[in-house]
C-alpha cells in the first residue's frame, strides 16, 4: 500500500506514529508523512529545524513533508489556538508537493488537534482515496476539560467543525470504548466506528534494575513510586503532591518524577513549599529509550487524571507502557482506565482527586510482600499481552486499511 499519514507529530519527536510508520515500511509498504516542524514538547522548534530548514527529510525510508506553522510557545490557549490554525494552512499548502505522489490511502494520527483531519480532507476530494481517522483525543470535550471552559460557546463552535471531519472519514479508529456514543451523537454509523488501543513501543519491557541511574538521596531499598510523563494542568500534580505531603513522614516511601511540561515549574516550588525535597525527586526529562531503564527502578508506577468527564472515557498511552514493562500500577483515575487495572488485579486504583485513598494505597502497597508485589507485575505483563500486544494490533490495522481500499 501507498500511505500517507497525517499527523501533526512526528519524528523526532517521540509519539506511538512514529513506531506505526516504521513497522509499516517494514512490511513493505510505501509511506508519506504530512507532518508540521516539531516544536513539542518544549514548545519552540527543536534544534537545526524551522520554517525554512529540513522541510523534506527521508528518515529510515519514510518520505516526511513537514509544513510550516507557528510554534506552541507557552501553551496558552491564544498561542495553541494559533498553532492548530498555521497548521492547518501550512499542511494543505505543503500537500500540494504531495499530489503528484501514488496514494491508496490516508491514515490520520490525532492526539490532538482534531483539525488535524482538515488537510486529509483537502487531498482526499483531490486524490479520490479513503481517510482512516485514529481518534485519541476526543474533541470538543477535550478542549473544553484542558482548558478549564466551562462556557457552551465553544462546543457550539468546534461541533460543526468535528461533524464536518467525521462525516468525510471512511473509518474511525478509538483508542478507548468510551468514545464511541460521543461520536455517534455527531451522526457516525456505528458500525463506521472500530475499537483500536494504543501500544507500547517495542522497547518497553521489563528489565534489570540499573542502580548507578538512581539518585544517591534516593536510598535503594525504599519503596519508589514514579511518575513518567507530561506535568500537566490534566495530571492533578496538586492531588499527587497532597498525598505525598500525608505520607511526609514515611521515611522508606520516596517519589519520583520523570519529564516535564507546563506544570514542572509549579510542581518543583510546591515541592520546596510542602518541604518534600528529600522524598520527592524531579529527574527531568529524558530520552523515550531510557525510560525502561528508569521504570525498572521503581516498585510502582503512578498516573492520575483530573475529575473531568473526558479523562473517564480515556486510556492514556503510558498505561500500556507501564505494562509492558511488568509493573504494579497506582492510579487517581476514573472509568476506563481504571477499570484495565481493576478488572486485571494490575495495580490499585482510587477514584480522580482523592488523595488519601492513594495515600493509603501506597502505604497498602509498600507493606505487600515481595511475592504479592510480583503477581502485580505479572499480572500487569500478562495484561498487556491479552490486550495491548503491538504485533497484533498493528495485523489488525493493516487488514483494516487493506480493506479500505478493496
Amino acid at each position: 500500500m501507498n500511505i500517507l499519514i497525517v499527523t501533526p507529530h512526528f519524528h523526532p519527536e517521540n509519539f506511538r506514529i512514529n513506531d506505526f510508520a516504521l513497522e509499516f515500511v517494514k512490511r513493505g509498504h510505501q509511506i508519506s508523512v504530512l507532518t508540521a516542524v516539531p516544536d513539542y514538547p518544549s514548545g519552540i522548534f527543536i534544534n537545526g529545524y524551522g520554517i525554512f530548514k529540513k522541510t523534506r527529510e527521508n528518515y529510515k525510508g519514510i518520505h516526511i513533508y513537514r509544513a510550516p506553522l507557528i510554534p506552541r510557545g507557552s501553551g496558552s490557549n491564544l498561542r495553541l489556538a494559533l498553532n492548530y490554525i498555521s497548521y492547518v494552512i501550512g499542511a494543505v499548502f505543503t500537500s500540494l508537493f504531495i499530489l503528484r505522489k501514488k496514494l491508496d490511502i490516508i491514515f490520520v494520527f490525532e492526539p490532538s488537534p482534531i483539525t488535524v483531519g482538515l488537510p486529509a480532507i483537502f487531498i482526499k476530494k483531490i486524490k479520490r482515496i479513503p481517510i482512516c481517522f485514529w481518534v485519541l483525543d476526543l474533541w470538543p470535550e477535550s478542549v473544553v476539560s484542558a482548558g478549564n471552559l466551562k462556557s457552551g460557546l465553544i462546543p457550539k463552535l468546534l461541533n460543526p467543525i468535528v461533524k464536518f471531519i467525521y462525516h468525510h472519514c471512511d473509518k474511525i479508529l478509538v483508542s478507548s470504548n468510551g468514545f464511541i456514543k460521543s461520536i455517534v451523537s455527531k451522526g457516525v454509523g456505528a458500525g463506521k466506528i472500530e475499537f483500536f488501543p494504543q501500544w507500547a513501543e517495542p522497547i518497553f519491557r521489563p528489565v534489570e534494575k540499573k542502580c548507578e541511574l538512581l539518585p544517591k538521596i534516593i536510598p535503594k531499598e525504599s519503596f519508589k513510586i514514579m511518575f513518567a510523563g507530561n506535568i500537566g494542568e490534566a495530571q492533578d500534580f496538586p492531588a499527587i503532591l497532597n498525598a505525598a505531603k500525608l505520607l511526609k513522614s514515611e521515611k522508606n516511601i520516596h517519589w519520583i518524577i520523570i519529564g516535564n511540561g507546563r506544570r514542572a515549574e509549579w510542581v518543583k516550588n510546591q515541592i520546596i513549599e510542602y518541604g518534600l525535597q528529600d522524598y520527592v525527586h524531579m529527574l527531568g526529562r529524558h530520552p523515550i529509550e531510557k525510560m525502561p531503564d528508569y521504570y525498572a527502578l521503581a516498585d510502582a508506577m503512578l498516573f492520575s487524571l483530573k475529575d473531568e468527564y473526558i479523562f473517564s472515557i480515556t486510556i492514556p498511552a503510558k498505561v500500556q507502557s507501564y505494562l509492558a514493562c511488568g509493573k504494579p500500577i497506582l492510579a487517581m483515575v476514573n472509568g476506563e482506565a481504571a477499570n484495565v487495572i481493576n478488572d486485571n488485579n494490575a495495580g490499585y486504583t482510587c477514584v480522580a482527586g482523592d488523595y488519601n485513598t492513594l495515600a493509603y494505597n501506597v502505604i497498602k502497597m509498600s507493606e505487600l510482600e515481595n511475592s504479592d508485589l510480583e503477581k502485580l507485575s505479572a499480572n500487569s505483563l500478562q495484561c498487556y499481552k491479552n490486550k495491548f500486544e503491538r504485533d497484533v494490533l498493528l495485523n489488525k490495522v493493516e487488514n483494516i486499511l487493506k480493506n479500505q481500499i478493496l
